[in-house]
């Protein structure tokens, strides 16, 4: 095996390392604005990348596309590894690919609705308990007719479909109200608008492309998140989307020399605000044993109060930067942030949290025996690569050289549940009486066909329905997954 590029995050007494065995017992960076959490952000993924370890990383502010590009020429970065006596410093690039749900600053992320699930898809449309309810039971529905959901046309018309059919489907799956059916069709219809429906298709994310290793590097790909930000729990839950993706394919593998693949979560807030008890539950359970799959998860936030102290206590690999503390509740979380160090005599924790300058830390890791180090105030290593953001042009023409350029750019519109649906409704109409002309002391009655349009149709004005007819693969691997595919792997089944 080859050896482990190896360099330091941080100096305090002595160099500070994080050891790559222990780098999937997830970890924080923590900090008020302006005080350094970036580029400490920076720095770890360059640390991680050099191991060899492939990184997905959101890129809030849209200040980490130089990470493929050498550094150079900040006087900022000079300064600092002088202060450090960094012997034979030097700048480097890494290993990026550009990833962005919009489709504009990167290869477009799709997944399908069957694969995001019931549970996260009601975290996204803010939908209550009855609602949540009905929408696994429409999951249910096309679970047990083997059908598969690909896109926001395919779920319209599946409640368009339980509205005109309730009666059927309430015999056997439970009662749902038109009123709750409008509800959840009316926020789905908002989160169209936000641009879900470039999310939700085909072709679906490969998780092999973003854990690639070139030339000892680990790829760090990278999200274009700053528009996304406007639509927080899309991007919150893609993330879990992501997270649980990840604990559902990938294989056991234990302890291991350094672990398959990172996860950062930036503005780690946005993941557990307004969250149903349930579903923090099932991702405080994800966090824990997922490691077990070489994974590590990385939360980045201003305050570690932001996080719930269950997840909290998992991770062993802590940067914490300066707080304020000017109000009652900011000094109460200070003292909560000093506390969950392991102590160093040496250091009050608690004071010099509010005394730490930009760029300095308190830091504490874990060692070879997985053993919290003590608490130790450090100054942050300099990054290697560009501080400086990409100019358009420049992110064009690395989204353009990519690997998988042109694997995701065109989205796949197979046929599916709203083709289906479409050719039910006219195999009806094929069967009606027809009308006749003769003359009688009371008319017959004729039925009159509804026609239906999704946004996918409207140029054509085809009538669709919902409930797609799954392929023999897809089939075969949604077998026993019941309401939920995509959702925390098995643990909604009997946890």
């Amino acid at each position: 095996m080859a050896e482990i590029s190896l360099s330091p995050v941080a100096r305090g007494e002595t160099d500070i390392f994080i050891e790559p065995s222990m780098a999937n017992r997830h970890g924080l960076i923590a900090g008020a604005t302006g005080t350094g959490k970036t580029v400490t952000l920076r720095v770890l993924v360059e640390q991680f990348s050099s191991m060899g370890i492939p990184i997905f990383l959101p890129d809030i502010k849209g200040d980490l596309s130089g990470l493929c590009t050498p550094g150079g020429g900040n006087k900022k970065i000079e300064e600092r590894a002088a202060l450090l006596n960094i012997a034979g410093f030097s700048y480097q690039g890494y290993p990026v690919r550009y990833w962005d749900l919009y489709g504009r600053d990167g290869h477009p992320v799709r997944t399908t609705i069957s694969e995001m699930g019931p549970m996260l898809l009601s975290r996204i449309l803010d939908l209550n308990e009855t609602q949540s309810g009905i929408l696994s039971m429409l999951f249910r529905y096309a679970d047990d007719h083997h059908l598969l959901l690909i896109d926001i046309a395919d779920l319209i018309s599946l409640i368009t479909f339980a509205l005109e059919n309730t009666a059927e489907i309430k015999g056997k799956y439970g009662n749902m109200t038109p009123s709750s059916l409008g509800a959840i069709q009316r926020s789905i219809l908002t989160l169209e608008e936000q641009g879900a429906d470039l999310f939700f298709g085909e072709p679906s994310l490969v998780l092999g492309d973003i854990m690639e290793v070139k030339d000892g590097k680990g790829t760090i790909n990278l999200l274009s998140a700053g528009a996304l930000m406007k639509y927080p729990k899309i991007y919150s839950t893609f993330l879990l989307w992501l997270l649980s993706e990840l604990y559902e394919d990938l294989p056991e593998v234990g302890d291991m020399v350094k672990p398959k693949f990172l996860l950062f979560f930036d503005e780690a807030h946005l993941l557990f605000s307004d969250t149903p008890k349930a579903l923090e539950e099932k991702i405080i359970q994800i966090v824990r044993l997922i490691r077990s799959k070489g994974v590590g998860v990385y939360f980045i936030t201003q305050n570690p109060a932001d996080i719930p102290d269950d997840v909290l206590g998992q991770l062993g690999n802590r940067i914490q930067h300066a707080l304020r503390a000017t109000t009652p509740k900011e000094m109460k979380a200070v003292k909560t942030a000093a506390k969950s160090f392991r102590q160093n005599p040496k250091i009050d924790t608690e004071k010099v949290i509010t005394e730490l300058g930009i760029g300095e830390a308190l830091v504490s890791v874990l060692d070879t025996g997985g053993v919290p180090t003590p608490v130790d105030r450090a100054f942050v290593y300099p990054p290697h690569s560009t501080l400086a953001p990409l100019t358009p042009e420049e992110l064009q023409t690395q989204i353009k050289n990519s690997t998988v350029y042109g694997k995701y750019e065109e989205q796949i519109n197979r046929r599916s549940a709203a083709e289906i649906l479409a050719e039910h409704e006219k195999e009806k109409e094929t069967i009606l009486p027809p009308v006749t002309t003769q003359r009688t002391s009371k008319p017959t009655p004729v039925r009159k066909t509804r026609t239906r349009t999704t946004r996918r149709q409207k140029d054509v004005g085809d009538v669709i329905g919902t409930i797609a007819v799954r392929t023999v693969t897809n089939v075969g691997t949604q077998i026993g997954k019941e309401i939920v595919r995509g959702m925390l792997g098995s643990w909604l089944k009997g946890k």
